[in-house]
């Protein structure tokens, strides 16, 4: 019998009214397993209310209670391992060992929030002027919302709401409609961990819960993960509304190998950043940039028999190496591009089309592909496919594969492999992406610095988690104070600067 979700609202589960639904699937069989009420204006409002209503208390709290409380969420989270795997796994596709690498991600910026109490301290100068002492805080927005994408159930939206709940605000989760359990769990968890009633509240939703998110004026910022269109959108209406708003959009990851680079572990660093979670990341390395015809030729002749020889298989095979895409869309949108790859002329050098599993032929399964010679002016280059495809595009040299990085719309992250430190210096300060690895596939930053691109990769003045998150979920004020103290200035009617007083 299929499951039918709810909302959280208020510390309660809460059943949806509007009637409508969006089918969650496992897919692997191609089986739906689940339904997620899909939230009417009214009830994404009551949610909003009561992170309103709970707001003023919950920012009273001594950052080192709330911290207290990310403690507690931490340890629960750990306790819960296993079964917040399962449930990712069993939504997206996604393998175990790749499913608990992501909470674990999750879980370290959950650690990151606990040091609260250090994170909000201000600035404070003595003696600014004659008896005039000036100070800094920062201060929680109140009402925040984050909206999440279905690649990372679970680590997405604690890389949002975990910080802003630690700088006293309160939130409204609105998970991917595709795999919206964790988020649910999540916030099981943290009432479990102490957080009061009303600080988290999560609805299951589409574009109708969007938009009230949007555009309701007791939401004071909005976090977003997710495509470029959707997240320019997203900006735009936030904006607009006078919220702050901050929106990680797509990404066409290059990875640079240069003639020197060790072969080995650049094969093996792209065969994980490519073709790990089905090449459902926003850091999946998506174009590997060989310089030189020798360096293409001898990437290629290895990758080869290793895109062929991956372990496709469900999440509940131990082996597997890759799951399934998420669903069946997502499958015919991929295999689209292979069509457009083929007939633009890329070379297929591996086409993992025709895969088919005993048992789970109606899963949404999708083989390895790697095409080679690939062009710039190719679909296939230009648009982010968001599946387990990787393109070889040859340059002649380092300067032609740089201009080909900083030349992209997109600016999330970008990696070079070499022994050259010279180079990986040069492409650490020229490339202009957001996120650069040396000799690394998938440079996400560890939790306590920040996430985020450039260009079209990311609306917005801030990072997320780490320092950039503490900061776009508080505002700064500044105090400038004098006491009585017997000195007498008399009127003034000019504007003085400190050192006039």
């Amino acid at each position: 019998m299929t499951q039918e979700l709810h909302h959280f609202i208020g510390g309660e589960k809460v059943k949806g009214t509007s009637g409508r639904f969006g089918d969650v699937f496992n897919p692997a069989t191609g089986e739906v397993i689940r339904k997620a009420p899909l939230a009417t204006a009214g009830e994404v409002r009551a949610a909003i209310k009561s992170a309103a209503a709970a707001w003023p208390a919950w920012a009273a709290t001594p950052p080192a209670r709330r911290a207290q409380v990310m403690f507690r969420f931490r340890d629960l989270l750990h306790a819960n391992l296993e079964e917040l795997a399962t449930l990712l796994s069993s939504e997206h596709g996604k393998t175990l060992d790749d499913a608990k690498g992501s909470v674990t991600r999750g879980i370290e910026v959950v650690e990151f929030a606990c040091g609260i109490p250090h994170l909000l301290k201000g600035e404070y100068s003595e003696g600014v002027a004659a008896a005039v002492d000036c100070y800094s805080v920062r201060q929680p927005l109140g009402v925040c919302a984050g909206i999440t994408p279905f690649n990372f159930p679970a680590m997405v939206p604690m890389w949002m709401f975990p910080v802003a709940l630690a700088c006293g605000n309160t939130f409204v989760l609105k998970p991917s409609e595709k795999d919206p359990s964790c988020g649910l769990r999540l916030a099981e968890l943290l009432i479990e961990a102490g957080l009061p009633a009303g600080v988290l509240n999560v609805v299951n939703g589409d574009k109708e819960a969007v938009d009230t998110l949007l555009t309701d004026p007791e939401v004071a910022a909005i976090s977003f993960v997710g495509s470029t269109a959707i997240g320019q959108y997203i900006y735009a209406t936030g904006c607009a509304a006078g919220k702050r708003v901050q929106a990680l959009c797509g990404a066409k990851n290059h990875m640079i190998v240069m003639p020197d680079a060790d072969m080995g572990q650049t094969v093996d660093a792209v065969m994980g950043a490519a073709y790990g979670s089905a090449g459902e990341r926003c850091m999946a390395i998506s174009v590997a940039v060989a310089v030189g015809d020798e360096t293409a030729d001898e990437l290629v002749k290895r990758l080869a028999p290793r895109v062929q020889a991956l372990k496709v298989g469900p999440y509940t095979d131990a082996d597997s190496e890759m799951g399934p895409v998420v669903t069946r869309e997502s499958l015919d949108r991929i295999k689209g591009y292979i069509e457009s790859g083929i007939a633009e002329g890329a070379e297929l050098v591996v086409d993992g089309r025709d895969l088919s599993l005993q048992g789970y032929e109606d899963g949404f399964f999708l083989g390895g592909c790697l095409f080679d010679r690939v062009t710039p002016g190719m679909k296939i280059y230009t648009d982010e496919i968001f599946g387990p495809v990787l393109s070889v595009v040859r340059a002649k040299d380092y300067d032609e594969a740089l201009g080909l990085v900083n030349g992209h719309e997109y600016g999330n992250g970008a990696a070079i492999f070499t022994r050259d430190g010279d180079a990986a210096r040069d492409f650490a300060s020229r490339a202009s992406i957001g996120m650069i690895g040396v000799n690394v596939p998938i440079p996400v930053p560890v939790a306590f610095h920040s996430f985020g691109g450039w260009k079209r990769s990311l609306f917005g003045d801030h990072h997320i988690h780490g320092m950039e998150g503490v900061r776009f979920y508080t505002r700064l004020k500044t105090m400038t104070a004098r006491w009585p103290s017997g000195i007498r200035t008399g009127a003034q009617f000019n504007f003085k600067s400190g050192s006039e007083h």
